[in-house]
């Protein structure tokens, strides 16, 4: 069984980055969709960006859309989320997820993820 492991949250200032590290144990991370997901304060889980398990497509919320970019080192099991000019919404609890088996589509809606990492905080003070 996979494992996910995410690392890289803390607190920045509105205006930074912060890089998200989500790290895979098991041979089969190659053919897993990636997605990172993130839940606010108060709020229900939301997408936040996908990557294809051959990283040939990527998915974003509209809300990130050119400041966060989402990739992925196969060689490495490990799948990445570097965010860029964060805003204070963006303060939440940041969950990476995998999908089994080699699908084409990335998908934006939880129930599509098999697999669930413990979360890591992001807190973006203003």
């Amino acid at each position: 069984q996979v494992q996910l492991v995410e690392s890289g949250g803390g607190l920045v200032q509105a205006g930074g980055s912060l890089r998200l590290s989500c790290a895979a144990s098991g041979r089969t991370f190659s053919s897993y969709t990636m997605g990172w997901f993130r839940q606010p304060p108060g709020k229900e889980r939301e997408f936040v960006a996908g990557i294809k398990w051959s990283g040939s497509r990527t998915n974003y919320a509209d809300s990130v859309k050119g400041r966060f970019t989402i990739t992925r080192d196969n060689a490495k099991n490990t799948a990445y989320l570097q965010m860029n000019s964060l805003k204070p919404e963006d303060t939440a609890i940041y969950y990476c997820a995998a999908r089994e088996g080699r699908k084409m589509l990335v998908p934006s809606t939880l129930n599509e993820y098999d697999l669930w990492g413990q979360g890591t905080q992001v807190t973006v003070s203003s």
